[in-house]
């Protein structure tokens, strides 16, 4: 049986900021950086919140909802730019957490914002070849911008975690591609406490040539085209640039409807496109094909064409809070407490 998605789960932190807010503490136009960014608001993580605790309250979620043993689980890998430890695996303390140890493969991926769906990629290489039962991958960040930055707008918390199987298969993986070249558009050097990046060279070279390209190219290998999808998911850095690309390619709004969260939630990097992901499972129904793109700085895309089956009705989606909650809902912060929040993270105080 094909391997493609068995079940999933996201989790948001319950906490927001406006970019209001933010740019009356700096002095700037945060009311018109938000709207230039397609960005209304976005998540803080709690001072007891970082990837570690996302990734594990997102795979509770996807465990219970397909009533999946984790002892079936054979690997887990977390893909994140922002793990707790430079040495000490995020993924050890997740399956731990959720009672998936000792017979299984686990590690942390890395690659900027796409790190989660390069976690997929090998999960579903583990299972075609029936290494393994289940594989987890997940995408999650509490990510970093410098006070001040136009980063500070936008960058979030959150994540998703997939579940990858061959039976009871919601959304069968009918293709996977790639698209990767050296781009120095983002990065961090060890011991930095917040990211470098390249302004406007962010844009061209790097996020819409690599997610177009790989789009494109995928699209080609399935003879599809955008007309064939019902749904489609980009990765979101904000909210202008997956609706500009999208319009390029030749989707339309409905398509990217549910796939968009980042003007609600900001840009929770490796965990963007697959919170978005999610939120169209939420939604879907079977017999539905989706289009998703994922981008990570440094730089590369990931895109899988998929689709979803009847298994997607069978799935209890009641279990657990639909992304819709926590796109809809939050507790607003004043920049006092966010900085608060932030400080005592970076501080790694308890």
């Amino acid at each position: 049986m094909q391997a493609g998605i068995v079940s999933y789960g996201a989790y948001v932190p319950r906490y927001r900021i406006t970019p209001s807010e933010i740019g009356r503490v700096w002095g700037a136009d945060g009311a018109g950086m938000g709207a230039s960014l397609n960005v209304h608001r976005k998540s803080v993580p709690a001072p007891d919140e970082d990837t570690i605790t996302i990734s594990t309250e997102a795979l509770r979620v996807a465990l219970a909802r397909g009533a999946i043993d984790p002892q079936q689980i054979g690997a887990i890998y977390v893909g994140s730019e922002s793990h707790p430890y430079a040495v000490k695996p995020t993924a050890t303390v997740v399956a731990q957490a959720v009672g998936a140890t000792p017979y299984l493969t686990a590690a942390d991926f890395e690659f900027a914002c796409k790190a989660g769906t390069a976690a997929i990629q090998t999960c579903l290489g583990l299972v075609g070849a029936e290494m393994i039962r289940y594989g987890v991958a997940i995408g999650s960040d509490t990510s970093q911008g410098a006070p001040g930055d136009a980063l500070e707008y936008s960058a979030s918390a959150g994540g998703a975690a997939f579940v990858i199987g061959r039976e009871r298969v919601i959304a069968k993986v009918m293709r996977t591609q790639s698209y990767t070249t050296d781009t120095p558009d983002f990065w961090r050097r060890e011991g930095q406490r917040y990211p470098s990046h390249g302004g406007r060279f962010t844009g061209e070279p790097a996020y819409f040539r690599h997610v177009t390209e790989c789009a494109r190219r995928t699209m080609e290998m399935c003879g599809t085209e955008p007309k064939d999808y019902r749904h489609v998911v980009f990765h979101q850095p904000n909210g202008k640039f997956p609706q500009r690309v999208g319009k390029q390619l030749g989707f339309n709004d409905e398509q990217m409807r549910y796939g968009l969260v980042t003007p609600y939630i900001g840009n929770t990097y490796s965990g963007a496109s697959m919170i978005g992901l999610a939120n169209v499972l939420d939604h879907a129904g079977p017999g539905e094909r989706i289009l998703v793109v994922g981008y990570g700085s440094g730089a590369g895309s990931d895109a899988f064409d998929m689709e979803t089956t009847d298994e997607l009705a069978r799935l209890d989606r009641t279990t657990g809070r639909p992304v819709q909650e926590y796109l809809d809902h939050g507790v607003e912060l004043p920049y006092a407490v966010y900085a608060k929040f932030r400080g005592k993270i970076h501080m790694g105080e308890d």
